[in-house]
C-alpha cells in the first residue's frame, strides 16, 4: 500500500523553499513526498500575501506572491511528488535505515528528511485594543486576498516591516486614501522601501500606537491614535489592515532532539542538521551570517538536496549536471 511505501526524501513544509526543493529532488531522480499542514501549497504566501508582490526574487523585478507559487508548483511537479495537504507532522523516528514520519492523520516512510517549514506554524499577531475581534474578517484584516474589497476606500496599514509598506505602496492605486501609522519611529523595512514610500502618495504617520477603533456592526469608521504624549488624532477608515508580524511555533518539531537557536534549526554548510539524514532549509534553518530571504532558500535547497543524495548513495555526484545539459 502506498503509505508503506519508503520515499528517498520527504519535505516537511510546501512553501517556496519546499516546492523549488522538490524540482531539484527530480533532478537528481530521487522519490520526493511533500507533506504540509495547510490546505494549499506555498505557504505563508498563498495562505496570507497571495495578491502582494515579491522583489527579492533573482530573475522577477517583481512577481506576485500567487503567481510566483503558480510557477513553482508548475516546476515542482517534475519531480512527480506524492503531495500531502493538511497534515501536521508530530513526530519523526528512525527505524532502520529510514525514518518513520507520525503526522495526526497517519504514517509516512522515508530515508531522508528535509525540513522546509519556514517559521512553521503561525498566526498574525493581533491588534491589541478592546473590541477589535467584532471587526475582524470584516473591516480589520491581518493578510489580504483580494485587492478589490479596498476599491475606493479609506485604509489604514500598521505596521513599519517590508509588509505593511509593500501593502500600503500596492494599495496606493485602488483605495481612494491609505495611510501606514507605525507605533515606532524607526521603521524596520528595507532602506529602498522607505525611500519608495515617502515618494508615494501615501500618508505616513509615526510615532503613533492605536487607542481606540470607532465603529458599529464590524464596520470601522474611525482609528483613534495616540502618541508617546498622549496626543490622540483620529483617522476615517473603512478598513484597517495589521502587519505586527506573526507568532510561530515549530511545535513538535522541537522535541526531536535536534539542535536548535531560539526558533530555528541549527544547519552546517551541507545543510545538515544535528540528525543524520534530516536536513534543513529555508526560513527555519540558521547558521551565522544567514539572511531570510526567499532568494536565500532557493540556494539551500538545491544544496540539501544534493548532500541527501550523496548521503543515500555516496557513489553519486555531490554537483549533479546543470539544468541546462538534463533538459536538452
Amino acid at each position: 500500500m502506498e503509505e508503506h511505501e519508503i520515499f528517498d526524501i520527504t519535505i516537511i513544509g510546501g512553501g517556496p523553499t519546499g516546492l523549488f526543493a522538490s524540482f531539484y529532488g527530480g533532478m537528481r531522480k530521487m522519490n520526493v513526498k511533500i507533506l504540509d499542514s495547510l490546505p494549499q501549497l506555498g505557504g505563508q504566501l498563498t495562505e496570507l500575501y497571495p495578491d502582494k508582490y515579491i522583489y527579492d526574487v533573482g530573475g522577477f523585478h517583481k512577481v506576485l506572491a500567487k503567481d510566483l507559487v503558480d510557477n513553482l508548483v508548475e516546476q515542482a511537479n517534475y519531480g512527480n511528488p506524492a503531495i500531502c495537504l493538511e497534515e501536521t507532522v508530530t513526530a519523526a523516528e528512525r527505524h532502520g535505515d529510514h525514518f518513520a514520519i507520525q503526522t495526526d492523520k497517519g504514517m509516512h516512510y522515508s530515508k531522508a528528511i528535509l525540513l522546509t517549514a519556514g517559521v512553521g506554524a503561525f498566526q498574525p499577531r493581533k491588534l491589541a485594543v478592546e473590541g477589535a475581534e467584532q471587526f475582524e474578517g470584516k473591516t480589520l484584516h491581518y493578510g489580504v486576498k483580494d485587492l478589490t474589497l479596498f476599491h475606493d476606500k479609506k485604509v489604514v496599514v500598521l505596521g513599519g516591516g517590508d509588509s505593511a509598506v509593500d501593502w500600503a505602496m500596492m494599495l496606493e492605486n485602488v483605495a481612494s486614501h491609505v495611510t501606514l501609522s507605525h507605533r515606532r519611529e524607526k521603521m524596520t523595512a528595507h532602506e529602498a522601501n522607505i525611500d519608495t514610500l515617502h515618494q508615494s502618495k501615501v500618508e505616513v504617520k509615526k510615532p503613533y500606537g492605536v487607542k481606540e477603533l470607532v465603529g458599529e456592526n464590524g464596520q470601522v469608521k474611525e482609528l483613534v491614535l495616540i502618541d508617546k504624549e498622549g496626543n490622540e488624532e483620529r483617522l476615517e477608515a473603512d478598513h484597517v489592515i495589521v502587519n505586527y508580524g506573526n507568532i510561530t511555533s515549530l511545535g513538535p518539531i522541537k522535541e526531536w532532539g535536534l539542535e536548535m537557536e531560539k526558533n530555528s534549526v541549527v544547519v552546517n554548510s551541507k545543510m545538515e542538521t544535528s540528525i543524520e539524514g534530516i536536513y534543513a532549509a529555508g526560513d527555519i534553518a540558521t547558521y551565522e551570517g544567514k539572511v531570510k530571504l526567499i532568494a536565500v532558500g532557493f540556494g539551500e535547497a538545491p544544496t540539501a538536496i544534493n548532500n541527501a543524495k550523496a548521503y543515500l548513495d555516496p557513489k553519486s555526484k555531490l554537483q549533479p549536471l546543470h539544468s541546462t545539459s538534463v533538459f536538452k
